[in-house]
C-alpha cells in the first residue's frame, strides 16, 4: 500500500467542497440580512419622521384650538389630521413586515451558521481518520519493512556461516 494513496480521498474531496459551499451559503444569507437589516433601518426612520409630523400636527391643532380660530380650519385640521394617522398606520405596517422579513432572514443565517458547523465537523472527522490510516499504514510498512531486514540479516548470516563451514571442512581435509 502506497501511504500517499487515501483510499478515501475522493470522499475528502467532496466534503470540502461541500464545506466550501456551505461557507458561500452563509456569506450570502449574512449579505441579505445586512440588507433587510438596513431596510428596516430606512423604514423605522419614515416612521418616525411620519410620528413627529403626526405629533407637530396635534399641537398646532391644539394650539389653534386654545387661540380659537374657526371651525373650517378646525375641520381642516381634522381630517389631515386622519391622513396623517392612515399614513402613520401603512409606515408602521411596513416596518412590521420588514421585521417579519429580518427575522426569516436571521433564522435563514443560523440555519447556515448550523450547516457550515455540521460540514465542518464531517471534515474534520475526516481528516482525523486520514492521520489515524496514515500512521497505520507507516507501521505496518516498517514493521514489514523490518521482518525483511530481519530475513536478509539471517540469511547473510546463513550464508556466511556456510561458507565459514566450507573453509573450515576445505582446511582440515
Amino acid at each position: 500500500m502506497n501511504p500517499l494513496n487515501y483510499p478515501l480521498e475522493q470522499l475528502v474531496i467532496i466534503k470540502k467542497n461541500r464545506f466550501d459551499q456551505a461557507l458561500k451559503a452563509l456569506e450570502e444569507k449574512k449579505i441579505i440580512l445586512e440588507k433587510a437589516y438596513d431596510k428596516l433601518y430606512e423604514l423605522t426612520q419614515e416612521r418616525d419622521e411620519a410620528l413627529q409630523h403626526k405629533v407637530a400636527k396635534l399641537t398646532q391643532l391644539r394650539n389653534a384650538l386654545d387661540e380659537g380660530t374657526t371651525t373650517d380650519k378646525i375641520q381642516q385640521m381634522k381630517v389631515y389630521l386622519k391622513i396623517v394617522d392612515e399614513k402613520l398606520k401603512e409606515k408602521e405596517k411596513k416596518v412590521v413586515n420588514q421585521q417579519t422579513e429580518v427575522d426569516k432572514a436571521q433564522k435563514q443565517v443560523d440555519l447556515a451558521t448550523e450547516e457550515l458547523f455540521q460540514r465542518k465537523k464531517d471534515l474534520e472527522k475526516l481528516e482525523m481518520h486520514k492521520k489515524e490510516w496514515e500512521k497505520e499504514v507507516r507501521y505496518l510498512t516498517e514493521t514489514k519493512e523490518a521482518g525483511e531486514h530481519d530475513e536478509q540479516g539471517s540469511a547473510t548470516y546463513l550464508s556466511r556461516k556456510r561458507d565459514v563451514e566450507k573453509r573450515k571442512k576445505g582446511e582440515s581435509s
